[in-house]
C-alpha cells in the first residue's frame, strides 16, 4: 500500500497541476462573457482527448515494455525500448494529429453537432492545438520511463513544469495580449512543449534509459510494443468515443448544457486526478513484480489499489458535493447550466466509483500480460454501457431533464462495467500465479 500510495501521490501532483490549469483556463473563458466561447472548448476537447487517448495507450506500451526490462535486470534493453517505443509514439502521434486536423470539420458538425459560432471556434481552436500532439505524446512516453524506473519525483516534475508555465501563459495569452479563447489554445501548445523538455532532460540526461533508435531496433521492437500498445490504444479510444456520443446527445439541448458538459469535464480531471495517476504509477508496480514473479504482491499491489481508488472517489464525490454552488459561481453558470453542473456533483459523480475500478482492473490486464481484455471492458462500456442507456436516459428524462436522464445513464452503465471488470482481474491474477508456480 505504501509504494502504491508514493507513487500515486507524486504521480497525481503533476497531473493535478495540469488539469488545474485547464480547469483555470474554461475560468478564464467564461470570464469573457460568451457560453459560446465555453461550448467550443467543450467541443473541442472531445476532439484532443481521441489524440490524447491514443498517447496514453502507447504511453502504457513502453512503460510497461521498459519496467518488465528493468525488473528482469535488463537494462540494455531497456534502454533499446525507450528509443523505440519513443520513435513509434512520434510516428503515430504525427499522422493522428494530421489526420484530426484536416477532419476536424465533419468532425465537429457531425460526429459532435457544433454549429454556429461554438463550432466556428472550436474548428479555430483545434487549428493551433492538435499539432502540439506529437511532443506531448513524445513527453508522456518520457513520463513514462521516468516511472518504470520507480522514480517517481522526475516523472512528477513532466506534468507539473507543464501546468506551471500554462498558468502563467493562460491569463497572459487571454487577456494580457488579447487573444481571447486562442490565447488558451497557444498556452496549450507551449506547456506541451515544455513537458517534452523537461521529461527528455530526466530520461535521458539523468537516468541514461534512452538509447539511440535505429529502424533495425524499431523493425524488432514494434512486435512486442504494439502487442500491448494496439489493444491498449483500442481500449483507450472507448472512452473518448463514448463522450463523444454523449456530448453528440446532449448538445441537442442547446449549448447551456453543452458548456455545462465542459465545466464538468474540466472539474473531473481535478477531482479525479489521483485516479489518473494511480493508473499510471500501478502499472509498473505490477510489471517489475510479474517479471520477477511474485505474484502474492502482484495480488496485493491489485487490491490496494482498488482500495484506495474507491475510497478517495466517496471523498472526493462528497467534495464535490459541499462546493458545487462555488463551482457554478466561478464559471458564471446560471440557469440551466447551473442546474446541470450542480445535479452532476450531486448524483453524476456517483459513475466515478465504478469508472475507477475498471480503470484499475485495465492497468493490470494491460501490464500482466490480458491487454485484450482491456479493450474488450473499455469497448463494452462504451458501446452496450453508454449507447443505449444514455439514449434511454435521454429520452425518459425529455426535453426537461433530458441531460439529467443521460447523466444517470452513464452511471448505470459504468456500474456493470466496472464490477464485472474487478472479477476478471482477480481471475488473470489467479490464472498467472497457477501458470508461474507450474514453471
Amino acid at each position: 500500500m505504501r509504494h502504491v500510495a508514493v507513487m500515486t501521490a507524486t504521480g497525481s501532483i503533476g497531473l493535478m497541476a495540469i488539469f488545474f490549469v485547464d480547469l483555470l483556463s474554461l475560468l478564464y473563458v467564461s470570464r469573457l462573457g460568451d457560453q459560446s466561447l465555453k461550448a467550443a472548448v467543450g467541443y473541442s476537447s472531445q476532439v484532443l482527448f481521441l489524440a490524447m487517448s491514443i498517447n496514453i495507450g502507447l504511453t502504457i506500451a513502453v512503460t510497461a515494455t521498459v519496467s518488465r526490462a528493468l525488473g528482469a535486470g535488463d537494462r540494455p534493453r531497456a534502454r533499446r525500448l525507450a528509443a523505440s517505443g519513443l520513435a513509434i509514439a512520434g510516428i503515430f502521434a504525427t499522422i493522428i494529429a494530421a489526420a484530426l486536423l484536416v477532419f476536424r470539420g465533419p468532425i465537429l458538425e457531425h460526429a459532435l453537432h457544433a454549429q454556429g459560432h461554438a463550432g466556428e471556434v472550436a474548428y479555430q481552436f483545434l487549428a493551433i492545438t492538435l499539432p502540439a500532439n506529437i511532443p506531448m505524446a513524445l513527453g508522456m512516453c518520457l513520463s513514462g520511463v521516468l516511472r518504470a524506473t520507480g522514480d517517481a519525483r522526475r516523472a512528477m516534475y513532466v506534468t507539473l513544469a507543464g501546468g506551471a508555465v500554462t498558468a502563467f501563459t493562460d491569463p497572459l495569452l487571454i487577456f494580457g495580449f488579447g487573444l481571447g479563447v486562442y490565447g488558451a489554445a497557444w498556452a496549450t501548445v507551449i506547456s506541451r512543449l515544455v513537458f517534452l523538455g523537461v521529461g527528455a532532460y530526466g530520461a535521458i540526461f539523468i537516468h541514461d534509459l534512452v538509447g539511440r533508435p535505429d529502424w533495425r531496433s524499431i523493425r524488432r521492437d514494434l512486435r512486442p510494443i504494439m502487442g500491448i500498445g494496439l489493444p491498449s490504444i483500442l481500449a483507450n479510444l472507448a472512452t473518448p468515443v463514448a463522450a463523444v456520443y454523449v456530448t453528440r446527445v446532449i448538445s441537442d439541448f442547446g449549448e447551456a448544457a453543452v458548456a455545462a458538459v465542459a465545466t464538468t469535464d474540466r472539474v473531473i480531471p481535478v477531482a479525479f486526478g489521483v485516479i489518473f495517476a494511480l493508473t499510471g504509477a500501478v502499472g509498473p508496480i505490477l510489471g517489475q513484480n510479474l517479471g520477477a514473479k511474485l505474484m502474492h504482491r502482484v495480488r496485493r499491489a491489485l487490491t490496494d489499489s482498488f482500495l484506495l481508488s474507491v475510497g478517495y472517489v466517496l471523498i472526493a464525490w462528497a467534495v464535490l458535493f459541499v462546493v458545487s454552488p462555488w463551482i457554478n459561481w466561478a464559471f458564471d453558470a446560471q440557469g440551466e447550466n447551473a442546474r446541470l453542473v450542480t445535479f452532476f456533483c450531486t448524483y453524476g459523480v456517483s459513475a466515478w466509483v465504478f469508472v475507477t475500478c475498471l480503470f484499475v482492473a485495465n492497468t493490470a490486464f494491460n501490464n500482466l500480460g490480458f491487454p485484450l481484455l482491456a479493450t474488450v471492458f473499455n469497448w463494452g462500456r462504451a458501446t452496450l454501457g453508454t449507447i443505449p442507456f444514455v439514449t434511454i436516459g435521454a429520452r425518459i428524462g425529455g426535453r426537461e431533464h433530458g441531460v439529467e436522464g443521460a447523466m444517470l445513464g452513464v452511471a448505470a452503465g459504468a456500474a456493470i462495467f466496472g464490477i464485472s471488470a474487478v472479477i476478471a482481474a482477480y481471475w488473470v491474477t489467479g490464472r498467472l500465479a497457477k501458470r508461474i508456480e507450474k514453471l
